[in-house]
């Protein structure tokens, strides 16, 4: 199932299903549903206000919650009771637009750790991004003038569903609510030319998170390690990997981060890149105003993001 954040005309931000081209909007069926009770002592207890609609919503009603939901959608679909939208009349929004928080993981491929010259880490190098850097899709994300070593990272990005505390390797997945493609923008001069490096402000800066152009729940990715992820620049290919590379799968990383934080409903976790960035290839290739940055997950969809 494809789920849609967008708006369309002058209206405000809707939450809809994508089949084929077309978009059905389930706004209602997730605004009118009441949080469990538990649910809600639980966000509440963390001070989070639950959100009133859209896809924060879902993620914050709960596991049990979003199989009902998704139980009313299908028979939507089957009645055919609700008009369909054309995917090009619409505008994409980014599917989570301020998760609590987005934890990043510093080279998880192979291929790409190698190619900065160090040797795979024994744990996850966990970094961050701020949410504030969150931007949709199909988008102008203005260079900042400052910066003059732009970069591109493809990655897939995790949406949590539920509260992981301490969960296991074996369990992990249960906690995950849907995918989605992420392109961590990187101020390179920031990550790697001075000391002490300032990794989460060189991906931190506005517009810096694209993501999009959906969320995919787990019922159409089973396996989230049997994926390819590529980027293309103005049209050429940058990079080409696939999720079975990553040295720390998606089950290991919610493992680990959750020994030490709380993954909460609408988190996220970008899980890493593979080689080919702009960075170490010969001679650098830096982003510039005017250049289509397209970054794709298999089974998801692509990402275009506009330099400005």
């Amino acid at each position: 199932m494809k789920l849609l954040s967008y708006e369309h005309g002058t209206g405000p931000r809707r939450l809809g299903i994508l089949v084929g081209d077309q978009v059905t909007e389930v706004e209602d069926l997730v605004s009118q549903f009441t949080l469990p009770a538990q649910r809600l002592a639980r966000l509440e207890g963390c001070g989070i206000t639950p959100a009133p609609g859209g896809m924060l919503r879902w993620l914050q009603l709960g596991a049990p919650a979003r199989e009902v939901i998704a139980g009313k959608i299908r028979q939507r679909l089957a009645a055919g009771s609700h008009p369909a939208l054309p995917l090009p009349t619409l505008k994409p929004r980014a599917p989570v637009a301020r998760p609590g928080k987005v934890v990043a993981v510093g080279r998880n491929y192979a291929d790409h750790a190698k190619e900065t010259g160090v040797t795979p880490f024994e744990k996850p190098r966990i970094i961050f991004k701020l949410s504030s850097s969150i931007t949709d899709p199909d988008t102008v994300v203005p260079k900042p003038t400052l910066v003059q070593k732009l970069d591109f990272e493809v990655e897939l990005a995790v949406v949590i569903g539920e509260f992981a505390h301490n969960v296991s390797r074996e369990d992990a997945l249960d906690y995950v609510a849907g995918y989605t493609v992420l392109n961590d923008l990187s101020a390179r001069e920031f990550q790697f030319d001075i000391s002490p490096p300032q990794t989460t402000f060189a991906k931190s800066m506005d517009g810096f998170c694209p993501l999009g152009p959906w969320l995919v729940t787990p019922d159409d990715i089973p396996d989230p390690q049997n994926l390819w992820v590529r980027t293309w620049v103005n049209g050429v290919q940058m990079q080409e990997g696939h999720t079975a590379d990553m040295l720390f799968p998606v089950r290991e990383l919610i493992a680990y981060i959750s020994q030490f934080m709380t993954l909460e409903p609408g988190d996220i976790i970008a899980t890493g890149t593979p080689a080919g960035i702009g960075a170490f290839r010969t001679p650098p290739v830096w982003l510039q105003a005017g250049d289509l940055v397209r970054v794709a997950v298999s089974e998801i969809g692509t990402l275009d993001t506009r330099i400005g």
